[in-house]
Protein backbone atom coordinates (compact mmCIF):
# COMPACT_ATOMS: atom_id res chain seq x y z
CA UNK A 1 0.00 0.00 0.00
CA UNK A 2 0.86 3.26 -1.04
CA UNK A 3 1.32 6.19 2.01
CA UNK A 4 -0.76 8.84 2.11
CA UNK A 5 1.84 11.26 2.05
CA UNK A 6 3.28 10.17 -1.31
CA UNK A 7 2.12 10.94 -4.39
CA UNK A 8 1.46 8.40 -7.43
CA UNK A 9 3.58 10.27 -9.85
CA UNK A 10 6.89 11.78 -9.60
CA UNK A 11 8.54 14.80 -10.18
CA UNK A 12 10.21 12.72 -12.77
CA UNK A 13 7.32 11.06 -14.05
CA UNK A 14 5.61 14.90 -14.25
CA UNK A 15 8.08 15.91 -16.46
CA UNK A 16 7.85 12.94 -18.80
CA UNK A 17 4.56 12.93 -19.69
CA UNK A 18 4.45 16.63 -20.50
CA UNK A 19 3.84 18.15 -17.58
CA UNK A 20 4.51 21.70 -17.86
CA UNK A 21 1.85 23.83 -16.46
CA UNK A 22 2.45 23.57 -13.21
CA UNK A 23 5.83 26.18 -11.50
CA UNK A 24 8.22 23.69 -9.96
CA UNK A 25 8.11 24.97 -6.42
CA UNK A 26 4.21 24.14 -6.38
CA UNK A 27 4.59 20.48 -8.59
CA UNK A 28 5.00 18.43 -5.40
CA UNK A 29 1.87 19.53 -3.49
CA UNK A 30 -0.12 19.38 -7.21
CA UNK A 31 0.77 15.75 -7.75
CA UNK A 32 -0.14 14.94 -3.96
CA UNK A 33 -3.52 16.68 -4.73
CA UNK A 34 -4.03 14.67 -8.13
CA UNK A 35 -3.35 11.31 -6.56
CA UNK A 36 -5.93 11.97 -3.88
CA UNK A 37 -8.60 12.68 -6.67
CA UNK A 38 -7.33 10.22 -8.56
CA UNK A 39 -7.88 7.74 -5.55
CA UNK A 40 -10.99 9.12 -4.60
CA UNK A 41 -12.35 8.59 -8.56
CA UNK A 42 -10.89 4.60 -8.23
CA UNK A 43 -12.68 4.10 -4.76
CA UNK A 44 -9.78 3.72 -3.04
CA UNK A 45 -8.15 0.84 -4.53
CA UNK A 46 -5.53 2.65 -6.62
CA UNK A 47 -3.60 3.47 -3.48
CA UNK A 48 -4.63 0.36 -1.10
CA UNK A 49 -3.82 -2.11 -4.10
CA UNK A 50 -0.43 -0.46 -5.19
CA UNK A 51 1.87 -2.99 -4.26
CA UNK A 52 -0.60 -5.65 -6.68
CA UNK A 53 -0.98 -3.66 -9.84
CA UNK A 54 0.37 -4.82 -13.11
CA UNK A 55 2.98 -2.06 -14.82
CA UNK A 56 0.23 -0.92 -17.45
CA UNK A 57 -1.77 0.13 -14.08
CA UNK A 58 0.82 1.77 -12.52
CA UNK A 59 1.77 3.87 -15.28
CA UNK A 60 -1.14 4.43 -16.84
CA UNK A 61 -2.18 5.87 -13.25
CA UNK A 62 1.23 8.06 -13.44
CA UNK A 63 0.10 9.71 -16.47
CA UNK A 64 -3.07 9.96 -15.19
CA UNK A 65 -1.87 12.03 -11.90
CA UNK A 66 0.36 14.10 -14.14
CA UNK A 67 -2.60 15.46 -16.69
CA UNK A 68 -4.96 15.97 -14.42
CA UNK A 69 -2.46 18.19 -12.30
CA UNK A 70 -2.25 20.15 -15.01
CA UNK A 71 -5.88 20.31 -15.82
CA UNK A 72 -6.88 21.39 -12.23
CA UNK A 73 -4.12 24.17 -12.50
CA UNK A 74 -5.56 25.29 -15.71
CA UNK A 75 -8.89 25.31 -14.72
CA UNK A 76 -8.43 26.13 -11.31
CA UNK A 77 -10.64 29.54 -11.52
CA UNK A 78 -13.64 27.42 -13.03
CA UNK A 79 -13.30 24.72 -10.14
CA UNK A 80 -13.16 26.77 -6.88
CA UNK A 81 -16.37 28.58 -8.42
CA UNK A 82 -19.21 27.78 -6.21
CA UNK A 83 -21.92 28.17 -9.13
CA UNK A 84 -22.79 25.50 -11.41
CA UNK A 85 -24.02 27.35 -14.11
CA UNK A 86 -24.43 30.89 -15.39
CA UNK A 87 -26.47 33.04 -17.38
CA UNK A 88 -25.51 36.88 -19.39
CA UNK A 89 -27.15 38.02 -22.28
CA UNK A 90 -28.58 34.92 -23.35
CA UNK A 91 -25.54 32.91 -23.39
CA UNK A 92 -25.45 30.36 -20.40
CA UNK A 93 -22.45 27.73 -19.50
CA UNK A 94 -22.87 25.29 -16.89
CA UNK A 95 -20.56 23.07 -14.65
CA UNK A 96 -22.55 20.35 -13.36
CA UNK A 97 -21.29 17.01 -14.17
CA UNK A 98 -22.81 16.57 -17.19
CA UNK A 99 -20.86 18.66 -19.43
CA UNK A 100 -19.08 16.58 -22.68
CA UNK A 101 -15.88 17.36 -21.96
CA UNK A 102 -15.72 17.26 -17.44
CA UNK A 103 -17.05 14.15 -15.43
CA UNK A 104 -17.34 14.50 -11.92
CA UNK A 105 -18.03 12.23 -9.55
CA UNK A 106 -17.98 12.23 -5.60
CA UNK A 107 -16.85 16.34 -6.17
CA UNK A 108 -14.07 15.66 -7.67
CA UNK A 109 -14.37 17.04 -11.31
CA UNK A 110 -11.73 15.71 -14.12
CA UNK A 111 -11.53 16.15 -17.70
CA UNK A 112 -13.24 13.19 -20.00
CA UNK A 113 -9.90 12.14 -21.80
CA UNK A 114 -8.00 11.80 -18.74
CA UNK A 115 -10.89 9.74 -16.65
CA UNK A 116 -10.79 7.88 -19.79
CA UNK A 117 -7.10 6.63 -19.69
CA UNK A 118 -8.03 6.16 -15.75
CA UNK A 119 -10.81 3.45 -16.75
CA UNK A 120 -8.47 1.23 -18.43
CA UNK A 121 -6.67 0.58 -15.54
CA UNK A 122 -9.72 -1.11 -14.29
CA UNK A 123 -10.22 0.76 -10.75
CA UNK A 124 -13.13 3.05 -11.83
CA UNK A 125 -15.96 0.19 -11.57
CA UNK A 126 -18.11 1.00 -8.85
CA UNK A 127 -18.80 -2.96 -8.05
CA UNK A 128 -16.15 -4.88 -5.53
Amino acid sequence: MLPVTEAFASLDDYVKYGGRVIPPADTAQALLKASDDINALTFGRARAQWDDLTEYQKTAIKRTVCLHADWVAENADLLKSILSSYSINGVSMGFNGSTWNVYVQGGVAISHPVYSLLRTTGLTRRTL
